[in-house]
């Protein structure tokens, strides 16, 4: 990185995983060697986010949760970034339009566990982000069904890609996005800060 930014080249197609990492766990890294090998990617980025404009609490310090996810996320094709922070973005949207001006050439899939798919109408500008860039979904325990009847998929129905053809994914034009299955991990953020493990 340079000045805190990820290096990237024309060319390449770099996956963007954004969340707030609060904390990260086993199922990021289950889904980000998963989109690797499945969606025809060179590197994905994790985008540790400020702050979810989704959620009613505010997650642990920025810093903290960048070096918890750097611990767990240990791979040459992967970069832990607060990318989101040095941009000044708040939505996803607003994120990938200011990549783009900052890396031309380079072609971006946003990566979503179906869980996200599910509610991804109610982001800020999803149209916009569908759009944009190719959209990797990848499976979360218990959510097969909702994601595939939701009203993302619905509207962009005749935009996906099968399963079979997910390696054409990063080399798509959008709109265009792809479901894939995996063995599921049943980790979740939400029930570590349960537990008690991240506080």
């Amino acid at each position: 990185m340079v000045l805190g930014y990820p290096i990237a080249k024309p060319g390449q197609v770099i996956g963007l995983l954004g969340g707030s990492f609060d904390p990260a766990h086993e199922g990021h890294v289950a889904i980000t060697l998963a989109a690797l090998r499945r969606f025809g990617l060179d590197r994905v980025w994790w985008m540790v986010s400020p702050g979810n404009p989704l959620k009613e609490h505010g997650p642990a310090a920025i810093e903290r949760r960048i070096a918890a996810a750097k611990g767990i996320m240990d791979h040459p094709r992967v970069t832990v970034t607060g990318i989101e922070q040095r941009l000044g973005t708040r939505y996803t949207a607003e994120t990938i339009a200011a990549l783009r001006r900052r890396y031309p050439g380079v072609k971006f899939v946003w990566l979503m566990g179906a869980d996200n798919l599910v509610q991804f109408d109610k982001w800020q500008d999803w149209k916009t982000i569908m759009d944009s860039v190719p959209v990797g979904v990848i499976a979360r325990p218990g959510y097969l069904l909702a994601a595939k009847t939701s009203k993302a998929a619905r509207v962009y129905s005749d935009a996906r890609l099968s399963a079979r053809r997910s390696w054409q994914l990063g080399r798509s034009e959008a709109p265009k996005w792809c479901y894939v299955n995996l063995p599921l991990s049943e980790a979740s953020s939400s029930a570590i800060r349960a537990r008690g493990e991240w506080t």
